[in-house]
């Protein structure tokens, strides 16, 4: 049931404002009550009205000392909220009903919740309040003495009064939720934004570290090449060996390419791949080179793909399918499993391994840089946030929606990256 009032996390009710509100709440029954009973001489039932006041102060120190999330969600909002319009409701009741002036304030729990809660947490909240008002027209005790022995109101005034309630109930929610829906609009976008600055602060400050990395990782790269070189003509009898270092030759001279267009311009089209193609052709040509160095075994399956439509050549689409590719290779045990699918609308590339999939302690985390398990299993193994983060950036600025998660098939993890095909055209 509870499900039910769960909403966006942009539906919740600061702990500490609501604290501070209920205890001017109280603050206020204790004065009223008090001045009312000691000051104008008023009878009512004192000793129960202050029960009641208890209630709200033990529901209030709760929320200080025992709840410790700082915001309310709306199930536990709601719960709160109730249990103040049922306490208020309680002390009109004992003081007139709705002939007391002070049931007004039965409006303000519903009103507050609405541009803070969820639509349904809200209509919930009306429907109590409406309740409680229409329960208080019939059922109540008599104003306070002697008050109540000077006091006539004609009927059709008194039903007019609970009337007027519901009107202003049902006018002040209808504005209040809207006035909140342009705030929590407002609200996402602006947080939206603050994801996308930060992903592209992220991405900078790479670019930076990538750049650093080139200038720093040039000499050592050319001691390689040089060493290399000697070996060969050391080794030219051994055919066996030759090709070995042919490779290794090859590999660090790709080295070189990559981190000289990382030090001159990180954006300069790579030219591993030079040509409009499928997203079948492009996994082919990412596979085959990652295959010449290493033992792991891919299998791809390309029988649900029925798109032959070619990408533009996208350095963004390249990069970001080798990080999720180069992933998976580096945490499988023997196996990657490529699966490419499509229909009409949705083309999708499912990325898996035989690995030990991710901790479940990062699960939630996932796509964030410089990500590292903190179990004792993995503490020796490499972060592998950053691969992923990079990835899964590059991808999405490119209208692909991706899914991390643990594979329900297979040991390892899983990576899931869907494009409408009229986004992929648009690449």
């Amino acid at each position: 049931m509870w499900r039910f009032f769960e909403t966006s996390k942009f539906h919740t009710l600061k702990k500490s404002t609501y604290i501070s509100l209920r205890w001017i709440g109280i603050i206020g029954q204790l004065i009223s009550v008090y001045i009312v009973y000691f000051f104008l001489g008023f009878k009512f039932n004192f000793i129960l009205s202050n029960l009641i006041i208890v209630v709200g102060i033990i529901s209030n120190l709760y929320l200080i000392f025992v709840y410790e999330k700082t915001q309310l969600s709306d199930r536990s909002a709601l719960l709160f909220l109730i249990i103040d319009i049922f306490q208020l409701g309680s002390l009109i009741y004992l003081t007139g009903g709705v002939a007391n002036p002070f049931v007004i304030f039965l409006l303000i729990p519903s009103v507050f919740a609405s541009s803070n809660l969820g639509i349904r947490t809200n209509m919930l909240l009306v429907i109590t309040t409406i309740l409680t008002i229409v329960f208080l027209t019939f059922y109540r005790e008599d104003l306070p003495t002697p008050l109540n022995n000077n006091f006539y109101m004609d009927s059709y005034y008194y039903f007019s009064i609970p009337i007027a309630l519901v009107i202003a109930l049902i006018f002040l929610n209808f504005f209040a939720i809207v006035f909140g829906s342009e705030s929590r609009k407002r609200k996402e976008a602006l947080s939206k934004m603050e994801e996308v600055m930060a992903q592209e602060h992220e991405m900078l400050s790479l670019g930076g570290q990538a750049a650093a990395a080139a200038h720093s990782l040039g000499t050592p790269l050319s001691t390689i090449k040089i060493i290399s070189q000697e070996l060969k003509n050391q080794l030219n009898d051994r055919k066996d060996l030759i090709s070995d270092i042919e490779l290794l030759s090859s590999q660090v001279e790709r080295c070189n390419q990559i981190l000289k267009r990382l030090s001159l311009n990180p954006i300069e089209e790579d030219d591993f791949i030079n040509e409009d193609l499928t997203l079948k052709d492009y996994i082919n040509q990412i596979v085959s080179s990652f295959q010449e160095t290493s033992k792991k075994n891919f299998i791809l399956n390309f029988n649900q793909d029925s798109n032959p439509k070619k990408i533009f050549n996208s350095i963004e689409i390249i990069y970001g399918l080798r990080n999720f590719i180069g992933n998976a290779n580096k945490f499988s045990k023997n196996k990657v499993f490529i699966t490419v699918k499509s229909n009409n609308d949705h083309t999708e590339i499912i990325i898996e391994d035989d690995g030990a999939g991710y901790p479940n302690e990062i699960l939630s985390k996932i796509g964030e840089p410089y990500l590292r398990s903190l179990s004792n299993k993995e503490i020796d193994k490499p972060g592998l946030g950053l691969g992923i983060f990079i990835g899964k950036t590059l991808l999405e600025k490119n209208f692909a929606l991706i899914n991390c998660r643990n594979s329900k098939t297979r040991s390892g993890a899983e990576i899931i990256i869907k494009w409408r095909n009229e986004d992929l055209l648009k690449i």
